[in-house]
């Protein structure tokens, strides 16, 4: 007769907590590498990189910023372990929308900017501008549509992904608002 192994919950949640980390690191890296290469690029090309950076409007970003953080902080309410099944739902899709608020703005922004961005004298900098705040924005849309597919069905380790990798995403843009922005 075969083994039959049982997991028990415990060692499933080990597993979720693994990938947890994986895909949470895996996303660090991955952010980090981008960031690494428009580091390079400006010290290469610093007069272009800063004259390009003229162009952006971080009024719009610092808003985004404000959003985004909201967002987090709602993520955050959702994922508290005393929290009730309506609360972890609202903080959940408040979490989504703010994210849909950030895509909003963030599309407005990139309007502005789309009209200046094949210059060849900015060098690679819009190039690099927009792969990196389009990749994450891409994960903030991704992101938004699994925040409210988790309120619809919330399980305690799905808000704990979710409202994790959400936290990433804030803490990456934590990184690029100042970088592409401010330095």
């Amino acid at each position: 007769m075969a083994d039959m192994t049982v997991t028990t919950f415990a060692e499933s949640e080990e597993g979720d907590t693994l990938l947890l980390w994986i895909l949470a690191w895996s996303e660090l890296v991955a952010f980090g590498i981008l960031i690494g290469a428009f580091l390079i690029a400006s010290v290469i090309d610093p007069l272009a990189f800063s004259t390009a950076q003229a162009h952006l409007r971080p009024g719009l970003a610092a808003i985004n910023t404000l959003v985004l953080l909201t967002s987090g902080w709602q993520a955050a309410l959702a994922a508290r372990p005393g929290a009730s099944l309506a609360e972890t739902r609202r903080g959940l899709l408040l979490a989504a929308l703010f994210g849909l608020v950030f895509l909003a703005v963030k599309l407005f922004e990139y309007s502005g900017e789309i009209g200046v961005a094949g210059d060849e004298s900015f060098g690679a900098f819009f190039e690099l501008y927009f792969l990196v705040t389009g990749f994450h924005l891409l994960h903030v849309v991704f992101g938004s549509a699994v925040l409210a597919l988790v309120a619809w069905r919330p399980t305690r380790s799905n808000v704990a992904l979710i409202t994790t990798l959400w936290h990433v995403i804030d803490l990456v843009w934590i990184v690029l608002f100042p970088l592409f922005y401010l330095v």
